[in-house]
């Protein structure tokens, strides 16, 4: 049992507003696995007071560019060392398999190690020569106190994706995480506290969503930094509109994985394994709309029935297990609602349905699902359901194929798979999306990662993420002035 009875405010732990703790619960079983101390408005005040004080009056944001790289180097090989207690809290907490949250460790490597270069090669200052009267200095320089507020589904990546970039800057950081991730998000905080940033330069609270608008709207914060569903971040970017606030949102998706006719259907249905059904389907990348071309359909479906038939669903600390529980019974619900609305609207259901798996009664479980015959109209092809629910839809030439892909109010990711990367190349050229994949090849931390229409607006990792955490200043001076 892992009890966390104070709060991480300001680089120390303090004792909570509030003294009561929160249950965590398992997943898989309802067993109570932790609990844990949860912020208040009051406990808001105190972080944001001690951030903007910190980066008013305090080193860090007048600390040279490359101590700060120091000290979040140190933080990534802190975390390194603990990636296997990481790996098996985020498990227990979220119901995540164990493959997943294993695999994720060395991607948060990756992902800190691109915002590490893209700091020691950004321009910090700049001078520009503007003719023969001035010059221009152009200073990068700290937004101020960030809020960071991150999901459940996948908490280590989120953070890091947010405080990292944040600090290198010269930010100071209130992140605010969700009461599901108590446990994992205490652990971070300790790893925060021995990587030696200043007093106030961050807080780690956990809280609830009234908790989560509090700080949000809170006088003292110049920028959020917000990572969830489209309805929360149209909601948050309602609030920063009527402050001015900065603000970016990585937010929902409903990606499109596109098989051209050349594709071997093979090798994309086992691409699609990970792309599709990463993290028991929790995941806002996962590319849940399969476009197959009418001549090869029925064979995409059966490999699609196939791949999901074989994967087992369990205990998520199973290293067999593929697909574990939902994280709470209401979004367990949610999955079997969208199951039963996808047979009513006339899908048809190849495998899986609305019906808990046997023996796993206990815990937060679905059926992984996979419907054919999908009209690109019917809610289960244009709502997130964030689970292991797969819609194939047919298409008959390729554009009409990007036509579908692109039919959505979301943006996140997607992927082509073709026997020909270059037309591969040409087909993803032509998607309204952030990301996208040829032949299931990774996600690279230099490059931007982000989404377009409903699903976002700014971006993450590297250094165009870096970028989303300064202000640009620019000083106009004689030229000749030294």
């Amino acid at each position: 049992m892992i009890t966390y009875d104070r709060l991480f405010i300001a680089g120390s732990w303090e004792a909570p507003s509030d003294p009561g703790l929160l249950d965590i619960r398992s997943p898989h079983d309802q067993s109570v696995i932790g609990r844990a101390a949860q912020a208040r408005p009051a406990d808001i005040d105190r972080a944001v007071a001690a951030a903007r004080a910190a980066f008013d009056e305090g080193p860090w944001p007048r600390t040279a560019p490359a101590d700060r790289i120091a000290v979040l180097r140190r933080l990534n090989a802190l975390r390194e060392e603990e990636a296997e207690t990481i790996a098996g809290l985020i498990s227990a907490e979220n119901g995540s398999a164990a493959w997943f949250t294993r695999a994720g460790q060395p991607g948060l490597t990756r992902q800190a190690e691109a915002y590490l270069r893209a700091a020691e090669a950004f321009g910090w200052e700049e001078t520009l020569e503007s003719g023969s009267a001035v010059r221009t200095v152009v200073r990068r320089e700290p937004v101020g106190v960030v809020a960071a507020v991150i999901p459940w589904n996948s908490p280590f990546s989120s953070a890091m994706a947010k405080i990292v970039p944040a600090l290198l800057a010269g930010n100071t950081v209130v992140l605010k995480v969700s009461p599901e991730n108590s446990l994992s998000m205490g652990l971070l905080a300790g790893l925060l506290e021995r990587a030696g940033l200043p007093d106030g330069v961050i807080s780690v609270l956990p809280a609830d969503r009234e908790t989560s608008e509090y700080l949000v709207r809170h006088r003292d914060v110049d920028k959020i930094a917000f990572t969830g569903s489209t309805r929360a971040g149209r909601r948050i970017a309602a609030l920063a509109g009527e402050q001015l606030k900065r603000v970016s949102l990585e937010l929902g998706g409903k990606s499109a994985a596109i098989l051209l006719p050349d594709a071997d259907v093979d090798r994309a249905v086992q691409g699609l394994r990970f792309a599709s059904l990463l993290n028991n389907g929790e995941s806002c990348i996962a590319q849940t709309r399969v476009l197959a071309p009418r001549g090869r359909y029925e064979e995409v479906v059966t490999g699609l029935k196939d791949l999901v038939e074989s994967l087992k669903v369990g205990d998520p600390a199973d290293p067999d297990t593929f697909i574990g529980p939902m994280i709470r019974r209401d979004q367990q619900q949610r999955v079997r609602d969208y199951i039963e609305a996808g047979i009513a609207e006339g899908a048809r259901l190849v495998t899986g349905g609305p019906g808990i798996p046997p023996g796993l009664e206990r815990g937060n479980y679905v059926t992984p699902t996979v419907f054919a015959d999908v009209d690109n109209s019917m809610r289960i092809a244009r709502e997130e359901i964030f689970g292991p629910v797969l819609v194939v839809i047919p298409y008959d030439d390729e554009d009409e194929a990007v036509r579908i892909a692109n039919d959505s109010e979301y943006g996140l990711s997607g992927g082509v798979w073709s026997a020909d990367d270059a037309h591969a190349l040409e087909v993803a050229r032509r998607l309204r999306t952030g990301t996208v994949t040829v032949n299931g090849a990774a996600i690279s931390f230099d490059g931007p990662f982000g989404g377009y229409k409903a699903s976002g607006i700014g971006r993450e990792y590297g250094s165009v993420g870096l970028a989303q955490y300064v202000e640009h200043k620019s000083v106009t001076l004689p030229a000749s002035v030294a």
